[in-house]
């Protein structure tokens, strides 16, 4: 009946059958996505690539559909159908892309939510998190501009002009490469981050006398949260060209001091026992590090470094905020008499019993 009604009225002919495998394609998207979400329930990763797939594939597998039955039609029957299968397979290229963009983030989620970063010692998760999140944006990217290339060489016009500017290529690519060149080096960069992690996501760093955590790794930039909620926005490419601090490069765990400047008179022993006490008694101490130590002398006052350790770095500045004020509220109520003080020879020159001067 269709093959009758196909050398009789062609294009009605066309649109039951485009309409059919439009249907047919949806059934098979909805029904065996639904069956294949609910079978790999149990591996995360791959659920995430088909629930992050799930509505691209419902434009491209419609488009791949229609794309077959296109190309099954006989061209003599229908003078216009070059344009048409040309139309829709700009519009397939451009789906496909989309599924293979999103199949990349989810593949990246997937592998963010497998490896949680909640717990303290998460270095190994926000490493993979680092990893997966840059290198999946610059795939993404790839995919992009892989796509709308292909896509333009599917016009006649568009490869004829390429080919009429094949003989200026070297002057044309020099001025691309310029004018690229702020997008390529952050392309690299981060591609260079994510293989050798000098920052990962959640690391500590001190950039230009800025504290702050990295909230955020994109293709370009990287955001930097200050700890008054400011945000810091850096390119990527600057972190390969510039030195800068990394609390947590090999852990979380982190060493802190408190300097007090205290009398010649000061007896240390005390000071190292109290000091004992208060960071014994703060549940922000890991107990892996303390020391009380005389670092430095000078003629007003002595410099004693107090040395204690915590488990990242929230916990350190709190623990050393406490030994700073616990330690200055003892010695103002304990020992007045060894904080600094100038001392000043006020006998008179001519006294015969003070020294020369």
């Amino acid at each position: 009946m269709l093959r009758e009604l196909l050398y009789q009225d062609p294009w009605t002919a066309a649109i039951i059958l485009a309409l059919i495998a439009v249907v047919s394609a949806l059934i098979v998207h909805y029904v065996g996505g639904g069956l294949l979400r609910r079978t790999f329930t149990f591996a995360p990763v791959i659920h995430s690539v088909l629930v992050a797939t799930e509505a691209s594939a419902g434009f491209a597998m419609p488009l791949i559909a229609l794309q077959a039955v296109w190309e099954a039609l006989p061209s003599s029957l229908f003078p216009r159908m070059p344009a048409v299968r040309h139309a829709n397979a700009v519009l397939m290229i451009a789906a496909l892309t989309w599924l293979a963009m999103a199949a990349v983030s989810g593949l990246a989620q997937g592998l963010i939510k497998r490896h949680s970063t909640e717990s303290r010692d998460n270095l190994r998760a926000r490493r993979i998190e680092t990893q997966a999140r840059v290198l999946s944006r610059s795939a993404m990217v790839l995919i992009g501009i892989a796509g709308a290339a292909i896509a333009l060489m599917t016009f006649p016009a568009a490869r004829a002009v390429g080919t009429s500017l094949l003989a200026s290529a070297g002057v044309l690519g020099v001025v691309a490469g310029l004018a690229a060149r702020p997008i390529f080096s952050n392309l690299f960069a981060g591609m260079q981050i994510a293989v050798t992690q000098p920052i990962r996501m959640g690391d500590v760093l001190i950039i230009k006398g800025e504290w702050g955590t990295v909230e955020e790794i994109t293709g370009t930039y990287v955001v930097l949260r200050i700890w008054d909620e400011r945000r810091l926005i850096i390119p990527l490419n600057w972190f390969i060209e510039n030195p800068f601090e990394n609390w947590t490069r090999t852990g979380s765990d982190l060493y802190g001091t408190v300097i007090l400047h205290v009398d010649h008179a000061t007896p240390i022993d005390v000071l190292r026992a109290q000091a004992r006490k208060i960071v014994e008694a703060s549940p922000h101490w890991d107990r892996k590090g303390f020391a009380v130590q005389v670092q430095n002398m000078t003629e007003r006052s002595l410099e004693v470094r107090v040395l204690m350790s915590a488990t990242d770095s929230g916990q350190l500045w709190d623990l050393r905020c406490q030994m700073r004020e616990q330690m200055l509220a003892f010695l103002a109520r304990e020992l007045p008499h060894c904080l600094p003080r100038v001392r000043v020879d006020d006998r008179r020159q001519g006294d015969a019993s003070s020294p020369p001067p």
